[in-house]
């Protein structure tokens, strides 16, 4: 069906669907990599449902419609002089489908997306229309925050905001052993620290992004398009490309990444955090202790040399503060996050499954919203409440109406329930 443009109209869709025994499935702008957004029977999509409602400059807070993507947030916020404090890299999700996944971005001093949740509307499988805060909904707000998709249709969401900024990036290679051995301080002493391991070389490549009062460095198109465009995807691509038809030619490939050397500008927050990404991929992603991030990453560098895998993409490793959300991916710890990718059309399963059995030594926790090979009875161990959160999507879904297969591997499916 096409995309809805009302709270009623939302109303009206799951209400047919539960009367007719059908599920229905919310999709946003078709960036997970797993199947936690993939429709069964019915489609609902909200892409008509967008824009900032309102923005209460007294509290900092503004409500947002669910079908919002991140870039269109961004640009209306920076219109309103107000900013979102930390993002993830990729601006085209929409918000919903960022904050329903756990997406984090990066910064120890910072949460994840979802600690920037004061309430949200859901509708429920009975039509019903619920607004949830700390205050009203006490549960269903704590748990909803990060919901999967499985507790109803959330159709717009009130999320703190701050004041825009500028932020200064520095980006540059590092022997990875050092950035290693100075993960802790590199994380504590930057507002949002990053690197990534270039697989089959000793480099890694460091991103420092800090907050400053500093002039907003001159626009220089062309350099911008060579560094961003050409070098980072349009090259990049080329090189994957390359690599995959002729995999033992990858480790060479490789040493060119590390080559472009030291770039600093100052930007707009939302333009520095945000990235493009034209280089289609396949993408696993754990969360595990932070503490536990060096050796993590050790076994995974000894683990690629020692199975011979032959890997194009960088591995990515981020932060961030733990919270108290029941289904984030850093309920409970400050987390580290390892991210691996591989170029579309190359075999991904055997490297991430190694990867996956090392994050899982350290009870890591998979991004939602990506691919991974659990299921309840690993979760069950690693998510501290994620029984009581099956427990309320049967309350709140008792048909059925909002599940998916996914959905059903990774909660449980309750009888009578189907695959």
């Amino acid at each position: 069906m096409g995309p809805v443009s009302t709270h009623d109209d939302v109303v009206s869709v799951v209400r047919r669907a539960r009367d007719s025994g059908k599920r229905v499935k919310v999709v946003g702008t078709g960036h997970s990599f797993s199947g936690i957004a993939r429709p069964e029977e019915v489609v609902l999509s909200l892409s008509n449902l967008r824009g900032i409602v309102s923005i209460d400059r007294t509290s900092a807070t503004a409500v947002v419609n669910a079908g919002t993507t991140i870039a269109d947030l961004n640009l209306e916020l920076d219109r309103h002089g107000f900013a979102m404090p930390n993002l993830g890299d990729v601006t085209y999700q929409s918000i919903v489908g960022a904050l329903s996944t756990s997406t984090h971005g990066t910064g120890i001093n910072h949460g994840g997306l979802a600690t920037q949740i004061q309430g949200f509307t859901l509708v429920t499988s009975s039509g019903e229309i619920l607004k949830c805060s700390p205050t009203s909904n006490d549960r269903l707000w704590r748990f909803g925050r990060v919901s999967l998709g499985a507790l109803g249709v959330i159709v717009d969401v009130t999320l703190n905001v701050v004041p825009k900024f500028a932020l200064e990036a520095v980006e540059y290679p590092e022997p990875v052993d050092d950035v290693i051995s100075n993960w802790d301080r590199y994380t504590r002493e930057n507002d949002h620290f990053e690197f990534y391991w270039v697989p089959h070389t000793r480099w890694a490549l460091t991103k420092r992004n800090n907050r400053t009062d500093r002039s907003l460095t001159e626009k220089k198109p062309l350099a911008t398009f060579w560094n961003k465009m050409v070098m980072e995807n349009l090259a990049f691509g080329a090189l994957c490309r390359v690599g995959r038809a002729a995999p033992s030619m990858i480790p060479r490939l490789a040493t060119a990444l590390p080559s472009q050397g030291r770039q600093e500008r100052v930007d707009d927050s939302f333009r520095i955090f945000a990235s493009k990404r034209l280089v289609r991929f396949y993408e696993m992603e754990y969360s595990i202790p932070y503490d536990a991030l060096p050796e993590a990453l050790g076994r995974v560098r000894a683990m690629v040399d020692a199975k011979g895998f032959t890997v194009s993409f960088p591995v990515e490793v981020r932060s961030v503060k733990g919270d108290d959300i029941p289904l984030s991916t850093a309920t409970g710890r400050d987390s580290a996050y390892i991210a691996v990718h591989m170029y579309k059309g190359t075999e991904f399963e055997p490297y991430f499954r190694a990867v996956e059995e090392i994050m899982s030594d350290y009870s890591g926790r998979p991004h939602w919203g990506k691919l991974h090979f659990q299921d309840r009875n690993y979760l069950d161990r690693v998510y501290p409440e994620l029984a009581s959160f099956g427990e309320l999507r049967d309350q709140m879904d008792p048909e059925g109406t909002f599940t998916n297969a996914y959905l059903n591997r990774v909660l449980g499916r309750k009888s009578g329930i189907p695959d």
